[in-house]
């Protein structure tokens, strides 16, 4: 997780760089800021994604019994059992789902990790609810920050994204940066006090 934060804040910072500088043409300036909008998204998307990803692998690779995980996580297990049950819309599979509820909570746990954080390329306010959720992390402190998500980064990379215009200038854009840069770096943190306070027992 570290590595994959400083690179990417290696590169936003280099961008940030090149917005600061005065000595391009307008045009310039505003297909660059147009860039770094999308660049800003796509670096929060994809941190969330691995961070998430790699704090479910850690978790797993505890091999906790059930029982000795938050109910987050058991949830989680609970979770991909019911699919199968629903794909298969067999009496038997949702029997198991429910013994497994029932008399499995003992066993050593096997958490899927992979590929079980999705954001559709979407990364809203609401799906990052969902995903701390998941994660079993407090998600109230990014209750303040739902415009910058829903708005600022993830509508306006929409709109870049479909080929529309958007009118940004330097000062909204560093704002951004900062406020993309801090968003990343709190979700980093509160997945390495996770883990290091082990909130992944219930005991």
């Amino acid at each position: 997780m570290a590595k994959d934060l400083v690179w990417r804040k290696k590169e936003l910072a280099a961008v940030k760089a090149l917005v600061e500088n005065k000595s391009f043409s307008h045009s310039k300036h505003s297909a660059l800021l147009r860039s770094g909008v999308a660049l800003l998204y796509a670096h929060w998307e994809g941190f969330v994604k691995t961070a998430a990803s790699s704090y479910l692998e850690y978790v797993s690779m505890q091999r906790l019994r059930y029982d000795e995980l938050s109910s987050n996580f058991v949830a989680l297990a609970l979770k991909s059992k019911l699919k199968e049950a629903t794909e298969a819309n067999k009496a038997t599979v949702f029997t198991e789902a429910i013994d497994f509820v029932r008399l499995q909570l003992n066993k050593r746990s096997s958490l899927q990790y992979k590929d079980i954080i999705q954001t559709g390329s979407n990364l809203s306010s609401s799906i990052l609810k969902d995903i701390l959720c998941t994660l079993g992390i407090d998600g109230s402190v990014y209750a303040t920050k739902q415009v910058v998500i829903d708005e600022k980064l993830l509508a306006r990379r929409n709109r870049i994204a479909h080929g529309e215009y958007l009118l940004l200038d330097r000062e909204s854009y560093i704002e951004l940066h900062s406020q993309v840069i801090e968003m990343m770096q709190l979700f980093n943190d509160q997945i390495e006090n996770c883990a290091a306070l082990k909130s992944y027992c219930c005991i």
